[in-house]
C-alpha cells in the first residue's frame, strides 16, 4: 500500500517546508489550501505554484468563505490595521482566526478519510509563535482524539514544527535543499509581500529573526533540528 499525506497548505514559510519534507516521506501528498477570504488572496496563488513546483500529488483550493462571516480579525477585515508588534498582553493579537485550525484540521481529516490517507500535516508550532491557542500541542492532540473518535478512522494529525523555533526550521529546509525557494518564492507576511516580506509585522519579524540566526550559527542550529527529528 502506498503511503499517503494529506497537507494543510498555505504557501507560508512552515506549511512549504513541511510539503517539503512530506514529499521525502509519503508516496502521496495531498495539499488543501484554504480559501476563506483572508486578507490577502495572493498567498492562494502562492500555494498553487509551490504545489506545483514542488510536486504535490493533488492540490485542492477549498471554499470556507462561511468562516470569513464569523471569525473577526485583522486577516479577515481590511479595517483592522495589522499589528507591527505583538502584544505580549492578556489579549490575543488581532492576526488570531477563531476557529481557524479547527476548521482546517477537520476538513483535511474528512478528506484524508475520503482517499484514505493516513496523516494529515499541519505546520503548527508552539516554540515560536504569535500567541494562537490553536497552534498548541495540546489542541492538536485533543482534536486528532475527536476526529479519530467522530470518523472512526485513525487519522493522525502531525505537526512536524511543533518543537522547533524558527532557525531549526529554516535549517529543515536547507536539509532539503530548498532554503533559497522558502525565502524567496514564499508568503508568510501579514500585508502580503512575497519572499522577505514587508519587515514590519510580527510575522516578518519572527522569520527574519529566526533566519539571520540560522544563517549566523548553522552548525549549531544543523546539530539540534538533526538531534530533535533524529535526521542523518
Amino acid at each position: 500500500m502506498s503511503k499517503k499525506a494529506v497537507m494543510v497548505f498555505s504557501g507560508g514559510q512552515d506549511s512549504t517546508t513541511c510539503l517539503i519534507q512530506a514529499l521525502a516521506l509519503y508516496d502521496e501528498v495531498h495539499c488543501i489550501t484554504f480559501d476563506y477570504g483572508q486578507r490577502h488572496v495572493a498567498e492562494i496563488e502562492v500555494a498553487r505554484q509551490l504545489a506545483k513546483q514542488l510536486g504535490a500529488t493533488v492540490h485542492k483550493v477549498m471554499d470556507v468563505s462561511l468562516l470569513n462571516e464569523l471569525a473577526i480579525s485583522s486577516l479577515t477585515r481590511d479595517n483592522i490595521p495589522v499589528p507591527t508588534v505583538n502584544s505580549s498582553g492578556e489579549s490575543l493579537p488581532s492576526t488570531f482566526v477563531p476557529g481557524r485550525n479547527i476548521l482546517f484540521l477537520t476538513l483535511a481529516a474528512i478528506y484524508a478519510y475520503q482517499v484514505k490517507a493516513e496523516t494529515v500535516i499541519t505546520g503548527v508550532c508552539e516554540t515560536d509563535f504569535s500567541g494562537y491557542p490553536d497552534c498548541r500541542d495540546e489542541f492538536v492532540k485533543a482534536l486528532n482524539q475527536a476526529l479519530k473518535l467522530g470518523m472512526e478512522y485513525d487519522v493522525r494529525l502531525d505537526t512536524p514544527l511543533m518543537w522547533l523555533n524558527k532557525a531549526e526550521t529554516w535549517a529543515l529546509a536547507d536539509y532539503h535543499h530548498q532554503l533559497d525557494l522558502v525565502r524567496e518564492h514564499t508568503l508568510t507576511c501579514y500585508n502580503g509581500v512575497i519572499g522577505t516580506g514587508c519587515g514590519e509585522c510580527d510575522a516578518c519579524n519572527l522569520r527574519a529573526r529566526g533566519l539571520n540566526e540560522y544563517l549566523q550559527n548553522k552548525a549549531q542550529v544543523m546539530h539540534s533540528l538533526k538531534h530533535k527529528l533524529q535526521l542523518n
